[in-house]
């Protein structure tokens, strides 16, 4: 299939505002007869966001200077996996050069709207909204099979890609295959949120196990026999990262598992390191003797010696968690009904260095690769007053807004602002129009480039999860997880918070 008919779909799935037509394009798309398997299982990979290869080795900064478009349309799917591919391959000497070079050739390829897909996609930034729900109903609807069959298959398969593959090619049969199998990923279930222990209590019917949130990487543990594979929350393979990790399931007196547990650094007092030590393991290829070890915390079981637990309910689960993992490996939790309890379980936890608590029904089952109703997160979001230094231009379905903001905190020194990072997240639609309005007035050079500067006067109020060191922004500190809650027109940039402020909460945590 042309790589122009791809970028085309993407564009107009993006622009589109309801589901079902969301859907039905996708569908479309999928179903052209001329489609074999390997195509269809790239085509649900882009649009869904990822690459068949994962990390290839090229970020945005590859991606800030390309050679001009081509003119005609030329390439396939088949000719940009195949690229994709022999990029993610180079590795030795030369390499970066190399890189840079098969990535200039394809660009070099690629008309102007198959350019900005590529870049989107290679770029982590193509939000097109073919999320994997939506993209399970699209899947089904082109293959003609229920929606419910395609989501089972892809929650035991862990690979919604594969899942369509079979499904298109093969209907509903084909999907026989994807059951839970040890050594396979499975899609790991997601929490939704709660604001606090009392809405988690009554969302959960009155009752619920309520577990501490630890702030490490997790990990989903496959055992057969003596072979063990660790998984992170994405299905990439880690396991030669975690020797820890790995030992840590050969002690268990089991034969087969499947685990889910989160893998963290702690200090010898027992608290937590940050999140960036944890995060640096999983970014070595392999374990050194100098790096700083893991420990493992199981907190789920979905297979145990030839029984699947994935449709019991959290309590028979735990109890066959509990009898099987050490205390020391498993993560404290506390069943009741009382918010009092909750909330003092939740204080504890959060003094002890953890991020907050996850709240459970006692009677859910494991809703693999699903945000299920059944887990709910709580913890405390974080506010800062801070004012906006720049903003970038949108893309798809933001193209022609002010979108992406820089964030700043005053520096009561230098009377200047110090960036803590970008965010492009809570923006309403009513929100987006505003500051491109604003933010058009505000611009300090004209709004033609990518990036616009603006008159430091607009004071914006972020929620963010915490702050992290950072060798990105000069004063060496950023925002995790940072979204947009109001713009406050009541306060000037005078009255933005400060620096010393955001260093105080670094060093707390």
């Amino acid at each position: 299939m042309p790589l122009n008919e791809i970028a085309t779909a993407s564009i107009d799935v993006g622009s589109a505002s309801s589901r079902l037509a969301k859907v039905a394009r996708i569908a479309g798309l999928l179903g052209s007869a001329d489609l074999g398997a390997a195509e269809i299982a790239i085509i649900v990979s882009w649009l869904s966001g990822e690459l068949p290869q994962r990390q290839i080795g090229v970020g945005w900064a590859a991606l800030r200077s390309l050679p001009a478009s081509a003119t005609l349309p030329t390439l396939t799917v088949a000719d940009v996996d195949t690229a994709f591919t022999t990029i993610g391959a180079v590795a030795g000497k030369g390499s970066q050069g190399r890189r840079a070079q098969l990535l200039a050739d394809l660009f070099a390829a690629a008309t102007d709207i198959e350019q900005t897909f590529l870049r989107r996609l290679l770029g982590g930034e193509l939000r097109q909204g073919a999320l994997v729900g939506l993209m399970s109903d699209a899947v089904a609807k082109a293959a003609d099979i229920p929606a419910a069959a395609v989501r089972r298959a892809a929650m035991l398969g862990g690979d919604l890609p594969a899942v369509a593959a079979a499904g298109i090619t093969g209907g509903t049969a084909a999907l026989s295959d994807f059951t839970l199998r040890v050594g396979r990923p499975v899609g790991p279930m997601l929490a939704q949120t709660a604001t606090d222990v009392s809405v988690a209590l009554e969302k959960l019917g009155g009752t619920a196990i309520f577990e501490a949130k630890l702030d490490g990487a997790r990990v989903q543990i496959h055992r057969r026999g003596d072979d063990v594979t660790v998984y992170t929350r994405s299905l990439d393979d880690v396991t030669a990262r975690l020797p820890e990790v790995v030992a840590a399931t050969l002690a268990l007196p089991v034969h087969h598992l499947i685990a889910d547990g989160e893998a963290i650094a702690m200090r010898p007092d027992g608290r937590p390191h940050r999140f960036q030590i944890t995060a640096s393991r999983f970014a070595q290829r392999a374990a050194r003797d100098e790096e700083q070890p893991l420990s493992v915390f199981f907190f789920d079981l979905l297979h145990l010696d030839g029984t699947d637990l994935l449709d019991a309910p959290t309590t028979d689960r735990l109890a066959a968690l509990d009898s099987i993992i050490p205390s020391t490996n498993r993560i404290d939790r506390l069943q009741t009904s009382d918010a009092v309890a909750a909330q003092q379980f939740l204080a504890a936890t959060l003094a002890a260095g953890n991020e907050g608590v996850m709240a459970k029904s006692p009677t859910s089952a494991y809703e693999a690769g699903r945000r299920g109703a059944g887990w709910l997160k709580v913890k405390p979001v974080h506010t800062l007053d801070l004012v906006v230094l720049a903003v970038e231009w949108g893309s798809g379905r933001r193209t022609g807004t002010l979108s992406n903001i820089h964030l700043g905190a005053r520096d009561p020194d230098t009377g200047g602002y110090v960036m803590l990072g970008k965010t492009f997240k809570g923006m309403t639609d009513t929100m987006l129009d505003w500051q491109t309005t604003r933010f058009t007035e505000l611009a300090t050079a004209g709004t033609d480039g990518y990036v616009v500067e603006v008159r430091r006067e607009q004071v914006v109020e972020i929620a963010f999860d915490g702050v992290q060191a950072s060798s990105r922004y000069p004063g060496g500190l950023a925002l995790r997880f940072a979204r947009v809650l109001r713009y406050r027109d009541d306060k000037g940039p005078a009255e933005a918070d400060t620096i010393t402020t955001v260093r105080a909460m670094y060093d707390q945590a």
